[in-house]
Parts: C-alpha cells; structure tokens; sequence
C-alpha cells in the first residue's frame, strides 16, 4: 500500500499515518543458505550420532557457528535427522507366580450400580532420579476413586493400605484386579 502512494506522498507522511516505522518500508530480508549449516549438522551427527538437537547446536556453537536451536532442530527435521527417544518402560505387573488364578468375573457382566465392581491398578510415576508408584482402587459404575496409595516400593503393603482405605466407607460385591503379585 505504501508503495502504490508513495508517488503522491511523502513517506514519512505515509508511515505516520499507518503506524509503522520507515525502516519497514526500506526492510529487505536476506534469504541465507542454509547448505552449509546443513552440512555442518550432518558432520556433527556423524561424529555424535545419538546427539539430538540440543547437543548438536552446542556442538555448532564450539565450533563458530551461530545458530540457536531451533534453526537446528528445524533443520534436523528436515534432513530427517532427528533421534528417536526410547522411555524405559517399568513393569509393574508380574503375573509369573504361584499364588492361585481366578476366574474373571466381570467379563460380559453389565454393571447397574455403584460399588458392584471395582478395579484395581498399579501405575508408575517418573520423578527426576526415581519412580513412585500409585496403587487405585475404582468404582466402575461411578468412576470414583474409592482407594489409592502412593509409595516408593512396588510391594504389597502399596496394595494393601489402598484397599483398607477404599474398605473404610464402602464394600464391593466384586473386586478385579489384573492378578500381579502385589
């Protein structure tokens, strides 16, 4: 727009009234080749290959480059360098023991009313340097939580105070669990 009225008016006049600074009017942007940072990204993941974006862009910066990581990171994507994270799964379930196997009850059974089935489950929580572990005991028809506990050891007592806690004020007609040994 301030192109096409420029002929007729004064710049800064145009500028003013629009509300944006000369310099814009004058702003080239400058389209950089990006090959040689590619190729410098490439050399460093040859030499790192399990360097993510993170590493790589320090890695760059020792060597005189700059760049920040986003640049890096998107660069990787586009090189289809980037490293595929693997998370540490933790079993919790052990079902490998001798205590006896029941039956499962509640396969096919419609549940109509509070506390006729609960389930029980234990899931880990990834701390910095640790795990924590949260034993929940839950109402199906409600999808209350009638019982938890959380603790640092995966052994029974984890188990067993969530279900003293979830006895306290209710009383179910089936309790399923995935039978771990817990």
């Amino acid at each position: 727009m301030i192109q096409r009225l420029a002929h007729d008016y004064a710049l800064s006049l145009l500028c003013d009234l629009l509300g944006c600074p000369r310099s814009s009017y004058y702003y080239q942007a400058k389209r950089q080749d990006e090959n040689e940072v590619k190729s410098a990204i490439e050399d460093v993941v040859v030499e790192w290959p399990t360097y993510g974006y993170r590493r790589v862009t320090k890695q760059l910066q020792r060597h005189g480059w700059e760049v920040n990581k986003k640049r890096v990171q998107r660069l990787m994507r586009e090189l289809g360098l980037q490293v595929k994270t693997r998370r540490k799964a933790k079993k919790t379930t052990n079902s490998e023991h001798d205590f006896p196997r029941y039956p499962n009850l509640v396969q096919g059974m419609e549940i109509v009313r509070h506390d006729q089935v609960w389930v029980s489950d234990i899931t880990y929580i990834r701390l910095r340097d640790e795990f924590v572990y949260l034993a929940v005991i839950m109402d199906v028809f409600t999808r209350s939580i009638r019982g938890w506990h959380l603790g640092r050891s995966l052994d029974q007592t984890l188990t067993l105070i969530a279900l003293d806690r979830a006895l306290a004020d209710h009383r179910p007609e089936i309790h399923h669990s995935d039978q771990g040994i817990q």
